[in-house]
């Protein structure tokens, strides 16, 4: 996976390393570099080929920093121009946003497989986490549910069954597979394959 990488809190924007790469395009052309042969230290003798393969991220809602959806396309497709062989998608929780990222993906002329990635929300908390963090939307279903549960435990469940019964639309849909967000949590996890796989 070919990611940027996120800022120091403290900062608020990413600032690269000195010399570094300021884009995950720029990191996804060093891998194809590397796949070839070709290293940053030219000093290197009969260096090998890599056999990476690389997978860059999609942003359903669009990333933060970009100014609009189209915006944001344009630059996924640069990233798969270079050679990002697939796709991750950051978590969601409304499939709907899914399928039409997926559209205007390919009306852009994306063509590579587009993975879901899902997160069960597994606290209160998480109802204002994630929204920030992640620059994500909950459905009102979902965070009423959430809001009015007597317990973690019934909290979790919540987060557990919203998430089984996003992979399995999501599967039904035509998905090529899902990727799973742990986030320290892997119990809640285990259970989510254990019902869908």
């Amino acid at each position: 996976m070919a990611l940027r990488g996120d800022p120091i809190k403290s900062e608020g924007r990413f600032k690269s390393e000195p010399e570094g790469h300021k884009y995950a395009s720029d990191l996804i052309e060093q891998i194809v570099n590397l796949n070839k042969g070709k290293y940053l230290d030219n000093e290197i003798q009969n260096s090998s080929p890599s056999n990476f393969c690389i997978g860059a991220a999609g942003y359903p809602e669009k990333h933060f920093e970009s100014p609009n959806p189209e915006n944001d396309i344009k630059y996924l497709k640069q990233k798969v121009d270079l050679g990002a062989e697939y796709i991750i998608t950051q978590l969601f929780y409304d499939n709907r946003t899914y399928f039409d990222f997926v559209d205007r993906c390919r009306a852009a002329g994306i063509n590579v497989p587009i993975i879901p990635g899902l997160k069960p929300i597994s606290s209160k908390s998480q109802l204002n986490i994630i929204p920030h963090y992640f620059h994500v939307n909950l459905p009102n279903k979902l965070s009423s549910a959430i809001e009015n549960a007597n317990s973690l435990t019934e909290v979790q469940q919540i987060g557990v069954n919203w998430t089984i019964q996003q992979a399995e639309q999501l599967i039904t849909g035509g998905a090529p597979a899902i990727h799973l967000y742990t986030m320290g949590k892997s119990e809640n996890v285990k259970k989510i394959a254990q019902a869908i796989f």
